[in-house]
């Protein structure tokens, strides 16, 4: 079946290539993991940069800009590291045969959103209402 009906996952349980949707996962995980690299990187300069000048943040105009700089990347890194475990748990649930389906009600996660999210665990309707 071609077109949009057809299941970019097909064939296997649930209609989920294992195969690709792992090589999808490794592949959005590489990525991540590049990204925290150069968020390291960035979060590195800015504190070399704040330690070559004397920056007092309750008084200097500057200091504080360069502490909200600070703690964007360092969120950043947090939200990426979140991912990445986000994507060994997927990669966890496809090898246990799970994959694709809600960790909250059962029910099968749309083709949709796997496409947008491979890492989701849990259905739209779950995401929407955040029951536990």
């Amino acid at each position: 079946m071609t077109g949009p009906d057809r299941d970019l996952h097909a064939p296997g349980a649930r209609g989920i290539d294992a195969d690709r949707t792992r090589s999808v996962l490794r592949v959005r995980r590489a990525e991540v993991v590049a990204g925290i690299g150069e968020l390291d990187a960035s979060f590195a300069d800015i504190v070399a940069a704040a330690e070559g000048s004397n920056l007092d943040d309750e008084h200097d105009p500057e200091g504080a800009t360069i502490a909200v700089s600070r703690e964007q990347v360092s969120a950043l890194a947090t939200a990426s590291h979140r991912q990445i475990e986000a994507i060994d748990q997927a990669l966890a649930r496809l090898e246990a045969g799970t994959y694709g389906t809600c960790v909250r009600c059962g029910q099968p996660i749309a083709r949709g959103r796997l496409e947008a999210r491979p890492e989701a665990s849990d259905c739209i309707t779950c995401a929407r209402t955040g029951a536990r």
